[in-house]
């Protein structure tokens, strides 16, 4: 996992409320044990229609929100049940970061374990961000903030674990292997007591 410190992009929205884990990436392709190629399957069903092409009514379809990393969701995004594809398929399509008033907790301790920031902002930030999709925005991990184009600042809050994780590049494992020597010693200390 690459270390995530900054982010900067413009934000694409999508407004629609409850948006579950099926929605994200549809159940029928959760045989894969990899995370390469999940990109093209996120937000499947809703994306594309019957006949493969791109479905224009989808908003992250729409040429602006191409490119864009940091997506703006509607309340209560990544209900339903619990699959760590959905944030690899976020991540592979290019998605970085998911502002919401709301996030499913299942789903934000998945996403963040895998690098994907999940973050929760106030209401009233929320509104103002879905009524403006493609504005530049600026995240800083360390700080804790997002950095908006006219100088203000919407403060979040991360879990301090998840936060240190983000910051170095490792995941709970990768936490554990970095602390060996310590934990080594700790189990040698204890075996001659």
């Amino acid at each position: 996992m690459q270390p995530v410190t900054h982010l900067h992009s413009r934000t694409a929205v999508l407004a629609d409320e409850n948006i579950d884990t099926d929605r994200i990436i549809p159940a029928r392709f959760l045989t894969t044990t990899t995370r390469e190629g999940l990109g093209r399957l996120c937000f499947h069903d809703w994306r594309y229609q019957a006949d493969g092409a791109d479905n224009p009514a989808f908003p992250l379809n729409r040429p602006e929100a191409r490119g864009c990393a940091i997506l703006v969701a509607g309340r209560n995004f990544g209900c339903g049940s619990s699959r760590e594809h959905a944030p690899w398929a976020l991540l592979d399509y290019g998605i970085r970061a998911v502002l919401c008033s709301e996030i499913a907790d299942i789903f934000r301790g998945n996403a963040l374990k895998n690098g994907l920031l999940a973050i929760v902002i106030d209401e009233p930030e929320h509104r103002w961000l879905l009524r403006h999709p493609g504005i530049e925005l600026a995240i800083d991990v360390r700080e804790q903030f997002i950095a908006l184009p006219d100088g203000g600042r919407i403060r979040f809050a991360l879990e301090p674990f998840a936060r240190h994780c983000l910051l170095h590049g490792v995941d709970q494992l990768g936490y554990l292997l970095q602390n060996e020597t310590a934990i080594a010693h700790y189990e040698q200390q204890e075996q001659a007591a």
